[in-house]
């Protein structure tokens, strides 16, 4: 019968742990067991003859006439042990002499080495085999314990899923690798539920943006153009359907370039930023002396590598941000250099510190939209953010307080 792979013990972590654990502690048993045994080996024999030669003197062997039995007659009565040569002791009395004596306690201490020598290797190799069943058991319990995060994590992972990504871990584990990997694998979640949240609100914020020039379009058709009207109400309605699909051409354009700038870049080359600063400052002088701002730039020389087209595009959105939301007679500061990288700050409207930061995201803006002319779709610093990610780069904005005049001022630091 086939089992499916996943189902062979042999292929799960558990099993590979276990028998690595249980084969590294029963390779240490076993040196163990044969070093003991070489050791007890070398100095068995040794310690046994000058034993039996202590207790057995070779002078009070070799003494004929003692009238006293010999320690050999009182040991052994009916010979040597079984190991021993089959030569029979000489009779009490009758003297040894001193070869006989070391050879009797020669052939003693072998016997003894012998005998003592089998018994530890039979005790060593059974407690050897206890070991190692106790070696797989703790292993396996071991491997348990070692993977049981990894279990944690794995069921968590197939949990997920768009309903319930705010969902952690939470590895309750002393410190280590399985619990960075945890919090790791939280942090990964956290990331993705900002950028799914993020992913919603843009798809929401697109499809409001796009429908209101829809609905304005078909209500200019419907009721701006029934029945005969006139040709002063042709030419109004019809100049009000351009501005409405010039406003939904700039929506969708702002749209590509944020996912293009999202792709990141596809190619690379010196691009000076100090006069793009210039060039989208120049391109803007027009809508700021009708607005009554002042454009100062000041573009010490500033090299980036990147892509010249997105890079025009960042300086023109920092700096058409900076003339429409502005105050009559503002200013707005453009400043660029190595240490600088890109500074362009104005002096509008005072915007909350709470609020600095989500000027960042797609089509917020610091007011309600009131569709009034030449008003912008709310992805400009969007673009900007997205473009200095795209070239490794952090889009920073920050608002002085109320009683400094208000205003915005964003930092592009590569």
């Amino acid at each position: 019968m086939a089992f499916p792979g996943r189902l062979l013990p042999f292929r799960s972590e558990r099993a590979r742990l276990t028998a690595l654990y249980a084969a590294l502690l029963v390779l240490a048993g076993s040196l163990l067991t044969g070093v003991v045994y070489v050791l007890v080996q070398e100095g068995m024999y040794s310690s046994i003859s000058t034993a039996v030669t202590t207790a057995v003197p070779a002078q009070r062997l070799d003494r004929p006439g003692s009238d006293r039995p010999s320690p050999w007659s009182t040991a052994f009565p009916t010979g040597l042990p079984s190991a021993a040569p089959a030569s029979p002791l000489p009779p009490p009395g009758a003297g040894v002499r001193l070869p006989e004596a070391l050879a009797i306690t020669r052939t003693v201490s072998d016997a003894a080495e012998s005998a003592a020598l089998d018994r530890l290797l039979t005790v060593s190799a059974a407690v050897l085999v206890c070991y190692a069943l106790l070696s797989v058991a703790l292993a396996w319990w071991t491997a348990g314990r070692v993977l049981r995060p990894i279990a944690v994590i794995t069921d968590t992972a197939r949990r997920l899923s768009g309903e319930n990504l705010h969902e952690r871990i939470a590895l309750d584990a002393p410190p280590g690798e399985l619990k960075r990997l945890a919090d790791t694998f939280d942090g990964m979640l956290g990331r993705i539920e900002r950028l799914v949240s993020a992913q919603q609100r843009f798809a929401a914020n697109a499809a409001h943006e796009l429908r209101t020039p829809l609905a304005v379009q078909r209500a200019a058709a419907e009721i701006g153009l029934a029945g005969e009207p006139s040709p002063e109400r042709v030419a109004r309605m019809r100049a009000k359907l351009i501005e409405v699909a010039d406003g939904s051409e700039r929506i969708i354009e702002g749209l590509l370039l944020l996912t293009a700038s999202e792709q990141g870049l596809k190619e690379r080359r010196t691009v000076a930023v100090d006069e793009l600063a210039r060039e989208a400052a120049a391109a803007l002088a027009d809508e700021a002396a009708e607005r009554d701002v002042t454009v100062d730039v000041r573009a010490l020389p500033l090299d980036v590598e990147g892509d010249p087209v997105l890079l025009e595009r960042l300086l023109h959105n920092l700096v058409a941000n900076a003339v429409r939301h502005n105050v009559p007679h503002g200013r707005v500061e453009v400043r660029t250099g190595p240490g600088t990288g890109i500074e362009v700050s104005n002096t509008g409207p005072v915007v909350p510190p709470d609020t600095v930061p989500l000027l960042f995201e797609p089509f917020r803006r610091l007011n309600e939209r009131t569709h009034a002319p030449g008003e912008g779709a709310g992805l400009g610093l969007s673009i900007v953010d997205a473009i200095a990610r795209a070239h490794g780069a952090t889009a920073m904005a920050s608002a002085p307080p109320e009683e400094e005049g208000g205003g915005l001022t964003v930092r592009v630091r590569f």
